[in-house]
């Protein structure tokens, strides 16, 4: 790990923040891309911050630049910022509105789906032209499998895990692997703050491991990911055997 220059989207707070810390404490050279300027202020001088917003093309093909010209190459991008987000198709409890927003689904798809692909077009086209034998890791969801009341949210996922397994088949002739990481539910405050005791009761119990992930075990796989080179378009789940 130590050297390698690692670019992490959405690590100025969260799972994004752990992946990153991690990453830095093992030697690399951790840059972040970030929209939010508060979190991006509160990291320190360790990291290269960026504030940048991953939907807006020009702006990440001008930041990645800057990366390059800084750093002179990109080992690993980390395709982490993303939004959650909840709506029914058709909601009986919304009489004079029962329909999915329009609106609600297209933001979703940009933040969750277009940013992985504009990130990972820009930075891969770096990779093949400098012949970095690179790694990308797209964070992913069981909500790529269908979850009731996640049409978005889902659907964004579960093409992100499709391009991950097409980038694999591509971008594998230029020994650069692309993976994908499928979280279950992780101990998180923004868990707690989605779901009420009863909701983590049962999602607890139907795991086999009688368990919550911790944001350790998706650390823990990011850095398996980038050390074991034969690991490529894959999708891993770290669920607890919830999806079995």
């Amino acid at each position: 790990m130590k050297d390698k220059v690692i670019l992490i989207t959405g690590a100025a707070s969260g799972l994004g923040h752990a992946i990153a810390a991690n990453l830095l404490e093992q030697g690399a050279n951790v840059v972040v891309f970030d929209i939010n300027k508060e979190s991006l202020s509160k990291l320190g001088a360790s990291f290269d911050q960026h504030q940048v917003d991953v939907t807006d093309y020009e702006s990440v093909q001008h930041e990645v630049d800057q990366v390059i010209e800084k750093h002179g190459k990109i080992d690993v991008l980390v395709n982490n910022a993303g939004i959650i987000h909840n709506e029914l198709l058709v909601n009986l409890q919304k009489p004079h509105s029962m329909k999915h927003s329009y609106d609600s689904f297209k933001n979703t798809l940009k933040v969750d789906l277009d940013s992985v692909f504009i990130m990972t077009s820009i930075v891969a086209e770096k990779m093949v032209m400098q012949r970095t034998k690179g790694c990308i890791i797209n964070i992913s969801s069981i909500s790529a499998q269908g979850n009731a009341g996640q049409t978005a949210y889902s659907a964004a996922k579960g093409a992100v895990e499709s391009m991950t397994k097409t980038w694999g088949k591509e971008l594998g002739v230029f020994g650069i692997r692309t993976n994908a990481i499928a979280p279950g539910f992780i101990d998180t405050p923004s868990t707690a703050a989605a779901l009420n005791d009863k909701a983590i009761e049962h999602i607890v119990s139907s795991t086999p491991l009688r368990k919550l992930g911790q944001t350790d075990n998706i650390v823990q796989t990011v850095s398996y990911i980038i050390e074991n080179d034969y690991v490529n378009a894959s999708v891993l789940q770290v669920d607890g055997g919830l999806t079995l």
